[in-house]
């Protein structure tokens, strides 16, 4: 420990932050995208972006519900399991879905989505093969090409780190308010510290909310001992008594007919009044053990529970009012989920939490330059001299040239190959996630032999040409542009590409930052001068004349 409580925080929130910067990154940059992982799912189906936008109608429950039986009957009826889903903001249109057995070693069978037009013609089933913004989403907790437990265990390790780092981070900043308030443009490593200090501030309760919320979901993972020690090691029994409208059911073999599922509805609305119909599930159809489930959309509420309303798939009985037990711990832990994932999010608070997502990626990229370049103006005297900087500067500047200008430009070849692939590709949505992987690595390459301001600036800009150029590429190839999906409402559509634009604006004004010269403060260094010649310096001198 250092010689002072406050040096001892600064060594702290400087090297817990350090360490792990370059994950972080990758999480809050993923996890921010996330926010919008229905409407990146959507633009990345362009097969869906006519004829099947439309609102939730209550009216028209029954008869969808009647249509969807009999669909899936007819397509799916060895499937283990049938899912209506009905229209919501953000996934607009009816679909019909179910998962198939799973084959040998498989823990789950494929699961498959036909989605209903509006004009109740023909299902569309040849969808492309895409993972979207669901890859970002599943990113950004269980990163990729890495077994789950894994990914998960590190995203948590390093969370930690964050945690920690932000706590420090607010211990040290004595002049947090007047900090937030200072920008010094062109003073080096001063600028750095005055952009990581106001990204930082202006979006501390998000950071911290979002960095504890995030070991809040995982908890039961990280710290087990309680759930293992009051269920006798039995996990599967505290989910069911935490939950038991999910409880999956086993089939047992025996066939029956399944009940009608309009038949239900007047049940459900007697139950839920007004409230909107999300989705159906139906376990083990046409088994003697079948279950149905009805979800409700919680809209605004600031909820992540998913509370069904359950049937016995043969009788037709009640078997659940969707009622879960009032627990002041669970409600908790419930809310706390909410604000994290933030479903509940109306637009412009969806839109306040992704510009928070933003500041905390500028938050970490700004911290690790900072790093770089106090380091480097450490070295610079050596490196006049022709030694070469340290490994470990070397390390870190070629890590942020991969991480914050790769980032960027990786997100645009992922959308790149969603339209480019053909569609008939095997393992095409895989190969979306693999040309993001390969452009980020090409960054990397190009880190190990070059990280000047000539690399940054040619990635920087590459990633803003494919960023901006978004919805060019969506009117190729796509039968609709930005004008048709302004003119036809379908804003989804029109915030992705607007927000692709926006980002790609801002890798942009990064580059030309890039290309600006410092400039020269002589004023002082010629009247130094001046002085030391005995001279007056010009300004006094004008004093005295006058």
């Amino acid at each position: 420990m250092k010689d002072s409580f406050f040096r001892s925080m600064t060594w702290l929130h400087t090297w817990v932050g350090l360490l792990v910067c370059w994950v972080l990154l990758l999480i809050f940059f993923a996890g921010t995208l996330s926010y919008y992982r229905y409407e990146m799912t959507l633009w990345s189906k362009p097969e869906l972006h006519k004829n099947v936008f439309q609102q939730y109608d209550s009216s028209k429950i029954a008869s969808e519900l009647d249509k969807a039986q009999r669909y899936l009957a007819e397509h799916a009826a060895d499937a283990r399991d049938w899912r209506v889903y009905f229209p919501t903001d953000r996934k607009p249109y009816v679909s019909y879905a179910w998962q198939t057995q799973p084959e040998e070693g498989q823990r789950r069978g494929k699961f498959v989505e036909h989605v209903a037009p509006i004009d109740g013609e023909q299902l569309i089933t040849d969808v492309r093969e895409s993972k979207g913004g669901h890859f970002f989403y599943r990113l950004h907790f269980d990163l990729h090409y890495l077994p789950a437990k894994i990914g998960r265990w590190i995203v948590g390790f390093c969370t930690m780190f964050m945690l920690v780092a932000l706590i420090s981070g607010v211990v040290i900043h004595k002049r947090i308010f007047k900090d937030f308030f200072s920008f010094r443009r062109g003073k080096g490593s001063r600028s750095w510290l005055d952009a990581h200090n106001v990204s930082s501030v202006l979006a501390l309760p998000y950071h911290l909310m979002i960095t504890y919320t995030g070991l809040v979901t995982l908890m039961m993972m990280y710290m087990p001992w309680g759930v293992m020690t009051a269920f006798d090691g039995d996990t599967k029994s505290f989910r069911q008594q935490l939950n038991p409208s999910r409880v999956q059911v086993k089939p047992i073999g025996v066939e029956a007919e399944l009940v009608s599922l309009s038949m239900l509805v007047p049940q459900v609305k007697q139950l839920w009044t007004d409230d909107p119909i999300k989705q159906v599930v139906i376990n083990n159809p046409g088994d003697q053990n079948s279950k149905i489930n009805f979800y409700r959309d919680t809209q605004e509420a600031v909820t992540d529970r998913r509370t069904a309303i359950s049937f016995n798939g043969v009788t037709g009985e009640l078997t659940s009012r969707g009622i879960d037990p009032d627990s002041g711990a669970q409600n908790t832990h419930d809310v706390l989920i909410a604000l994290h994932t933030g479903r509940f999010a109306e637009h412009w608070l969806r839109a306040l939490f992704f510009i928070s997502g933003i500041l905390g990626c500028a938050m970490i990229t700004t911290g690790t330059l900072l790093w770089a370049v106090k380091i480097r103006q450490k070295q610079q005297k050596q490196i006049k001299q022709g030694a070469k900087a340290s490994f470990g500067l070397r390390l870190v500047e070629g890590l942020n040239l991969t991480f914050i200008s790769g980032l960027p430009l990786a997100t645009a070849a992922f959308f790149y190959a969603n339209r480019l692939l053909p569609t008939d590709v095997i393992n095409r949505a895989q190969w979306e996630v693999n040309c993001f992987f390969i452009t980020l690595a090409a960054v990397g390459v190009l880190a190990c032999v070059n990280r000047t301001k000539a690399a940054w600036r040619f990635t920087l800009a590459l990633g803003g040409v494919a960023l901006c150029a978004i919805p060019l590429l969506n009117a190729v190839t796509s039968n609709s542009n930005l004008i048709d999906n302004i003119a036809s409402h379908q804003w989804p559509l029109v915030g992705f590409d607007l927000m692709c634009v926006l980002l790609g604006a801002a890798l942009f004004f990064a580059r030309g930052k890039l290309n600006t010269k410092p400039v020269v403060r002589a004023t002082k260094t010629a009247s130094t001068r001046s002085n030391l010649k005995g001279n007056a310096p010009a300004s006094t001198a004008t004093k005295e004349g006058a």
